[in-house]
């Protein structure tokens, strides 16, 4: 069966690489200045039929312009540019091309005065299967960070804790121009929070993703979208910052293009060093040893890391590109939490711990693309790519116990090496014939993880630390994921209809170092999709969509490494953890004249989905902390999204979405509910005042979360912020504060059992400032072609969505 399945898309791939749309005609020509015979660039060349613009394209650097049309007849051609009279020219299209050659345009009789251009730039953009929210045309851009701009973007949450949540959820992937990146993998916060938002175009929620996307994510994909359209030439631009807490940043952009070569060169790095955060846990237990233990400290972080990357492009001609990508990156995370601990019940004990945690992270990815286009049409392609992804991750901890009352428990030294390597091969094809435009494409994806765990403890005799061998092995994990797809993309005058289906096999294999047990899995799943968008009177719309999503878990989540850095707590991976399949439907209404509203309702459901679950053996007096394939979830939503220019200086917003949630699964025999409404909402006001000046107000809060068994707290958030543009376009100084009447805010998060009950607080710096510094430079002509269709590795769930 699973041969007939791949037999059948790759007839359908080699079909479609050979279908080339019948009828089409292309229209080209060259627009010249009467007077000097320059060419004019970037004039428009509008086609017409009863007055009525059906399409727009701009000339390039060189006055040519080129097009190619499906629809036969006649058509009026509308030919301008700033400063010249309009022309006009009519032709009849049969099926064959008409190359008109030099066309003049007359200057304009007169001088031509100042012209300034206002006007408001839509914020949020729907479209049939995702939300695209405009980055740049937001006045805050150049004050907040990317994570914080993440409050104002529609279905997205940031919590008390920073951890981001898509429609209320975790279960996402989070992209960066359309490609997975190792800087975000595990923890994309420690990032966001520092990246800053003037560097990023969109931020785009891909609700119903389309069928070319692998297909993890359980509530969707969250894309990032920094590539900017340059041209020959050089520019680039260097960011500043210093945040209170916190601490300096920098980012450096440089684009430079000459002839058929083009480079776009990036880095940052950052630190995120804070102090003094309080730390209180609390668990109480039932049953014939009833326990209560308490413990209160203060934890230290020390964050920093380093990023870069390359993208180099070269045109061998007009129909053939290639593109290479390397993204180095690297960082660490500090950790210090000193805390007291008093156990109380039939025996009573008490002691202080001194916890040193350091996380380290290193890795690399190189990606090749080739991409062929056809004459007939600039939509119809053909791409190749190759992926290289390789990282490291090591992690160790030493715990020590002081000031002993009645406990025995010895130090403790860990080391958790972790390695992780991923090969991919993909072909993409994209055929627009007439009003359809179809594609389908090969994938395979190899990937192999492995770690070494090893567990010391101290010998008070000989203060040396000795090996625990039954509490260290080796674990080595493959999996290979070979996945076909093919989708359809109808686009009408008022609506668009996009469907396809996706087939993936999916082989694991799981080793330990030391011992008989192995993980052997195996499945196969169909993939649809579908979404409609419909337009309704001006400015209105309507959107449906369907799909199924899987979740597959990463190597962090099958590590069986037993951490204990932890007083009185293990955590550990599960090596038989397999797949979950959700889900979605989703209804969304938009309008969008002189401001814009954006609403919607979603409903998914998902069974055997993965929890993380707590579990307190009274024998050990430890509680153990795992993840089980156990959740049968429910998840009914609504959103809404106002953006309203009040007038041409001042602007609002409100963005809000209400999630109800049912959850359910067996721990231990028994079976867990819970359920609950959850969800956030936020409200931004905007002005520019006279002289560049810019400021901006901005509140935010979220409900508690609801998990299977317990909850978190609510939590607020409230900023100002302010710019100004010192030399116009070129030096840009920014500062924002938020939460000023407040130093401190904790994050809780209440979990009960059949025998215990668990608090766990941790106070964030609430209050905190920070100044940012553009400098802009070079001049650019022209633009640097990239990839239409590139590799993007979107299946895994990361460590950061638990």
């Amino acid at each position: 069966m699973l041969r007939r399945y791949f037999l059948l898309f790759a007839v359908i791939f080699c079909f479609s690489a050979s279908a080339i749309a019948q009828g089409t005609s292309t229209v080209s020509g060259i627009l010249t200045d009467s007077l000097t015979k320059k060419p004019i660039a970037f004039g428009t060349v509008n086609f017409q039929r009863a007055e009525t613009a059906l399409k727009t394209v701009l000339t390039d650097s060189a006055g040519r312009f080129t097009h190619t049309y499906s629809d036969n007849g006649s058509y009026q051609l509308s030919l301008a540019s700033i400063g010249y009279t309009t022309k006009k020219i009519k032709i009849d299209l049969n099926g064959r091309d008409h190359q008109l050659g030099t066309i003049l345009l007359q200057p304009a009789v007169g001088n031509l005065g100042e012209v300034a251009v206002t006007g408001n730039r839509p914020v949020i953009r729907h479209e049939a299967d995702r939300i695209a929210y405009d980055v740049q045309a937001d006045a805050e851009s150049k004050t907040l960070t990317v994570l914080d701009m993440m409050r104002k973007v529609p279905l997205l949450s940031v919590d008390a804790d920073d951890n981001i949540k898509l429609k209320g959820s975790g279960n996402f992937k989070i992209l960066i121009n359309n490609r997975p990146s190792g800087m975000v993998t595990r923890d994309p916060k420690e990032v966001l929070r520092t990246m800053p938002a003037a560097s990023i175009q969109k931020i785009e929620v891909i609700t119903t993703p389309p069928s070319r996307f692998d297909a993890e994510g359980l509530s969707g994909i969250i894309n990032i979208i920094t590539t900017k359209k340059v041209d020959n030439g050089y520019n680039g631009s260097v960011n500043v910052r210093h945040q209170t807490p916190g601490g300096p940043g920098a980012n450096v952009y440089l684009t430079w293009k000459q002839g058929r070569f083009g480079a776009d060169l990036s880095g940052g790095t950052g630190i995120w060093k804070v102090s003094g955060i309080r730390v209180l846990e609390t668990r109480i237990t039932t049953g014939a040893n009833a326990t209560t233990l308490v413990g209160a400290g203060n934890n230290s972080v020390d964050n920093k890391w380093l990023w870069g990357t390359a993208s180099l492009s070269y045109e061998l001609d007009t129909l053939n590109l290639l593109t290479l990508e390397i993204n180095p990156y690297g960082g660490y995370n500090r950790q210090i939490t000193k805390q007291q601990f008093n156990l109380s019940g039939q025996t009573n004990s008490a002691y202080n711990t001194e916890n040193n945690r350091l996380f380290e992270w290193r890795g690399s990815d190189y990606t090749a693309n080739y991409q062929r286009g056809f004459r007939n049409n600039k939509d119809h392609l053909l791409t190749f790519s190759y992926k290289h992804f390789s990282s490291r991750e090591p992690n160790n901890s030493a715990i020590a116990y002081l000031n002993r009352q009645n406990f025995n428990l010895r130090d403790v030294q860990q080391e958790n090496k972790s390695s992780f390597r991923e090969q991919t091969a993909q072909a993409d094809y994209v055929v627009p014939i007439r009003k359809v435009t179809l594609e389908a494409g090969l994938k395979a994806i190899l990937r192999e993880g492995s770690t070494d765990f090893q567990s010391y403890t101290l010998n008070p005799g000989t203060q040396i630390y000795e090996l625990q061998v039954g509490q260290s092995n080796g674990y080595s994990n493959e999996q290979n994921v070979y996945g076909a797809y093919t989708s359809a993309a109808l686009a009408f005058k008022k609506f668009t209809l996009k469907g396809g289906a996706r087939i993936e096999y999916t082989y694991v294999k799981g080793l330990f170092a030391t011992g008989d047990e192995q993980v052997r899995q195996n499945y196969f799943n169909v993939i649809p999709t579908l979404s409609l968008n419909r337009k309704l009177r001006d400015g209105e719309s309507i959107s449906l969509g369907f799909t199924q999503r899987i979740e597959r878990p990463a190597i962090y989540f099958l590590n069986p490494f037993v951490d204990r850095s932890r007083p009185n707590i293990e955590q550990y991976g599960n090596p038989d953890l397999v797949p979950v399949l959700s889900n979605n439907f989703d209804l969304g209404y938009s309008y969008s004249k002189k401001g814009s509203l954006n609403l919607g309702f979603s409903y998914n459901f998902a069974n055997n989905t993965q929890q993380t679950v707590l579990r307190y053996d009274p024998a050990s007096n430890i509680t153990r902390i795992t993840f089980l394939n156990i959740g049968r979830d429910r998840k009914l939503g609504a959103n809404l999204n106002i953006n309203y220019p009040v007038t041409a200086k001042w602007n609002v917003s409100a963005n809000g979405n209400l999630n109800y949630i049912w959850l359910e699964g067996m721990i231990e025999g028994l079976l867990t509910r819970n359920s609950g409404m959850t969800g956030y909402v936020s409200a931004n006001s905007s002005y520019k005042f006279e002289k560049t000046w810019k400021t901006t107000f901005s509140f935010n809060y979220g409900a508690p979360d609801v998990l299977l068994q317990g909850a978190s707290n609510d939590y607020y958030f409230m900023a100002v912020s302010g710019s100004k543009d010192l030399i116009k376009d070129k030096l840009i100084v920014s500062a924002m504060a938020a939460n000023p009447f407040r130093k401190f805010r904790a994050y809780t998060n209440f979990v009960e059992g059949s025998n215990f009950s668990n608090a766990y607080s941790r106070e964030n710096y609430f209050r905190r400032f920070n100044v940012n510094l553009v400098w802009k430079f070079g001049k650019l002509q022209g633009s640097i072609r990239k990839n239409e269709r590139r590799i993007t590795n979107d299946d895994v769930k990361s460590q950061s969505a638990g």
